[in-house]
């Protein structure tokens, strides 16, 4: 996977003051965000967004990309 996560997303979240439990009953993100932020996978840049809005931060600051190389 050449592009990965910088941060533990969920754990930043948390340290903003957003639980899980918030962000489903605000429907802030998806389940399935939710799940694939959990398991390392890829998530919607519409998901990234709101992520970034809700931590203050930019894309890069989330994400990074590695050459496979």
């Amino acid at each position: 996977m050449p592009v990965t996560y910088k941060i533990g997303v969920i754990a930043a979240l948390k340290s903003a003051g957003y639980n899980t439990n918030t962000i489903r009953k605000e429907k802030l993100l998806s389940e399935g965000t939710l799940q694939s932020l959990g398991e390392g996978k890829y998530i919607s840049m519409d998901a990234i967004f709101k992520i970034c809005k809700l931590l203050g931060c930019q894309p890069g600051d989330i994400l990074e990309y590695i050459d496979d190389e």
